[in-house]
């Protein structure tokens, strides 16, 4: 990134992270030279494996640990000498961090509390707030009284009361069942366009990530590997990590063979001769990550729109409802899978067929260091 285009992206920026690296014991980079922006009212999530970065990275932003280097900009500011209680964010965590012997109308209000809010505003304020997190009607139960659902909208409640400028929120929902985790990211999101509050979130979910989000940072090892929207993280991603991490992938390692413009063939490890995209700078006998999504691959292909047609025997094929997850098995023992939206009527487990994808569906990335 040009000098040029960091000014530029600074000057549109709410939050920034300029240079930052964090290391807890002086040798290992937990963080490593992040530079990420937030635009303001935007959700921006910070999505990674454990150990990836993105929970440190958060927790230096709300105050609670330093930055070992570089700084972070709120709204202009540097908030290197600004603890974490003076920082004016509200934080949601995943234990929820309710206080037992408090009411629920107590816990929503004690950010107010603490400020010395106007005891009369602070009934209206809390009244509000159970409304827009569906608990109208719980203002004098005790946390413990409450679901796990019910508890962590108690929490995002309490985050939101005192109007803060930024909300940051930690794998909040990492503990609910499935059903219920869904339901609240879809309500935690039309909350959050409701106020236009900007957010940011952490999680290692990439399927919550992917609904919630206005923006995704993928980090890998302490940094960013891919900062987009959703789709582009999915559908163009610039790196075989990035493609691994977001999605099903089905992945093949080989040798590059020649590439024009963007448009490569690759020899797979295998013997198969690919088709593919080339993504960034890739040369004759590099060697290079192909990636497909099961949604690609087709069975029984029509026509001339997929470039690349192999013959592969029916292993498995496993009933989802809106699909048919197929599993299947090359000639070489390479093993792919397809989500077939017919329902795989045409094919049966012990078949060979042909299967194809189009080389513009297909990407080939440098192949990951070892």
């Amino acid at each position: 990134m040009t000098a040029g285009e960091v000014i530029a992206m600074w000057a549109s920026s709410y939050v920034e992270f300029r240079d930052v690296s964090k290391s807890y014991d002086g040798k290992t980079l937990a963080v490593r030279d992040l530079n990420c922006t937030v635009r303001q009212g935007e959700f921006l999530t910070f999505l990674g494996p454990s150990g990836s970065g993105k929970t440190t990275a958060l927790m230096m932003l709300a105050g609670f640990e330093a930055p070992s280097s570089g700084d972070i900009i709120l709204n202009g500011r540097s908030l290197a000498r600004t603890p974490p209680h003076k920082r004016n964010m509200g934080v949601v965590f995943q234990n929820y961090a309710l206080f037992p012997h408090m009411t629920v109308a107590e816990n929503i209000a004690f950010p107010l509390t603490v400020r010395r809010v106007w005891r009369a505003g602070i009934k209206d304020k809390v009244e509000k707030m159970l409304d827009l997190v569906g608990l109208t009607g719980f203002a004098d139960r005790r946390p413990t009284q409450l679901s796990g659902g019910q508890q962590q909208r108690v929490a995002l409640a309490r985050a939101l009361i005192f109007d803060p400028a930024l909300v940051l929120m930690d794998e909040p929902l990492g503990a609910l069942d499935k059903q219920l985790r869904e339901r609240l990211q879809l309500e935690i999101k039309q909350i959050q366009k409701k106020l236009g509050v900007t957010v940011v979130y952490v999680t290692h979910d990439q399927s919550e990530a992917l609904t919630m989000s206005d923006r995704i940072a993928v980090f890998n090892d302490g940094g960013i590997a891919q900062m987009a929207s959703p789709e582009d993280l999915y559908e163009r991603p610039e790196s075989a990590f990035v493609a691994g991490f977001i999605g099903e992938n089905n992945r093949m390692d080989g040798t590059l063979v020649s590439r024009e413009g963007d448009q490569c063939v690759v020899r797979t490890d295998d013997g198969l001769m690919v088709h593919a995209l080339g993504i960034g700078k890739l040369a004759p006998s590099d060697r290079v990550t192909l990636s497909v999504r099961p949604e690609q691959v087709v069975l029984r292909p029509e026509g001339d729109s997929n470039t690349n047609v192999f013959a592969a025997r029916v292993e498995e094929l496993i009933y989802h409802g809106d699909h048919t997850r197929v599993r299947l098995r090359m000639p070489s023992g390479l093993e792919l899978f397809a989500k077939d939206h017919r329902h795989a009527a045409a094919v049966s487990a012990g078949q060979t067929v042909p299967v194809g994808w189009s080389a513009s569906n297909c990407r080939a990335f440098a192949a990951p260091k070892p």
